[in-house]
């Protein structure tokens, strides 16, 4: 039998567990409420459209327009909003257009991944490493700016060579069409493009992102109240994400800071923080991204630039393995829905190309930011 001692301690961690997590939590409810609702409303429609109309007919174009929206997506609203509802759009508008749907179906995977470095709102992984820095006074993006841009330049220059036949070509303007609900529109659009300068210049995501969800809802109501149901709140992905965390906190009751600390090492170094980032990639690969981030961050306190090797390792390596991250899941699920068929040894092959030289640049770039 546990001792009261050993009790209390339990009940002390998951304590303290409950409010780190709490406030994620109900930010992922908001930011997902904020990101279906503009999806129901046609803001990523017709931003899909309007990249077809401004990339007037070149291929390229219109994928350079679709990586800016994938990237400003992720950063903004999470990987996953873009992985569900950025992926249908471009798949849509590829076969529409005629153009090849894997060029933009891995467009929209690999930067769900791999752009969701730069702010807290990003990725979970982001905001619990926020939670870590911001007592220590430092500023998230301050830290991961330069692992981000190299990693996202090195993303969007892998893309344009291995689909480098498919980015040639044209194809034909579609006309404009005609908005449903342009109060609608224009109001999802405001809350969207609000939310990044929020959340960049240092606001409470949560409190933004609940405020956020909350003028959409109320406008919604207002004017098509069909819009609005319960099915907008991710109940299963919340309790999915919580039961990790609880899951590896009683790992780590149990032992595995220690055997983590044998395999990620010690020190700052170049050498170092790609060790780092490497084991925290296969980490993410062999189980998935926010396990393997909750069961390493113990073990890489003692130093920002390491926490942010661990970032740049279970956020940017989860693309050898379907299921190492969330996103890779939804984005499998949505090409399914569009007819188009994965295959995961391509996926995998590719992964193995452009994961390790995103760990390499990535953790680079922090050295010479530092």
């Amino acid at each position: 039998m546990p001792s009261d001692y050993g009790r209390r301690v339990h009940l002390t961690a998951f304590g303290d567990l409950a409010l780190r997590v709490g406030p994620i939590l109900v930010f992922l409810m908001a930011i997902t409420v904020v990101a279906e609702l503009a999806d129901r409303i046609g803001l990523f429609a017709v931003i899909a459209r309007w990249a077809a109309v401004v990339g007037r007919g070149s291929v390229l174009g219109l994928w350079l327009l679709v990586v800016a929206v994938a990237t400003a997506t992720t950063a903004v609203l999470s990987l996953d909003t873009t992985a569900v509802l950025i992926t249908p759009v471009v798949l849509v508008l590829a076969r529409r257009l005629r153009l090849s749907q894997e060029l933009f179906a891995f467009t929209a995977v690999w930067l769900a991944n791999t752009a969701s470095l730069i702010l807290p709102v990003s990725n979970l992984t982001n905001l619990l490493a926020d939670a870590r820095l911001r007592p220590a006074g430092v500023p998230f993006s301050a830290l991961m700016w330069a692992p981000a841009l190299a990693i996202w330049v090195v993303t969007v220059i892998l893309l344009a060579v291995v689909f480098r036949r498919r980015l040639s070509g044209r194809y034909e303007v579609p006309r404009p069409f005609r908005v449903e609900d342009r109060v609608l529109l224009v109001t999802a659009g405001v809350v969207c493009a609000g939310l990044g300068p929020a959340f960049a210049f240092g606001a409470n995501v949560t409190v933004a992102a609940v405020v956020g969800a909350a003028v959409l809802v109320v406008a919604c109501l207002l004017r098509h109240p069909r819009l609005v149901g319960w099915r907008l709140l991710p109940w299963a992905l919340v309790l999915g994400v919580g039961v990790l965390f609880v899951l590896v906190e009683i790992a780590h009751a149990y032992g595995l800071t220690s055997m983590v600390n044998d395999l990620v090492g010690r020190g700052t170094g170049w050498t170092d923080l790609l060790r780092l980032a490497a084991v925290s990639a296969l980490a993410a690969n062999l189980l998935n991204n926010l396990p393997a981030y909750l069961a390493i961050e113990p073990s890489v306190l003692d130093a920002s630039i390491r926490l942010a090797a661990l970032l740049v390792g279970v956020n940017a390596g989860p693309l050898v393995t379907p299921w190492a991250s969330l996103a890779t899941l939804l984005w499998a699920g949505r090409c399914r829905a569009a007819g188009l068929r994965v295959s995961w040894l391509r996926f995998a092959a590719l992964g193995r190309i452009l994961v390790p030289v995103c760990l390499g640049v990535g953790t680079l770039a922090l050295i010479v930011a530092e």
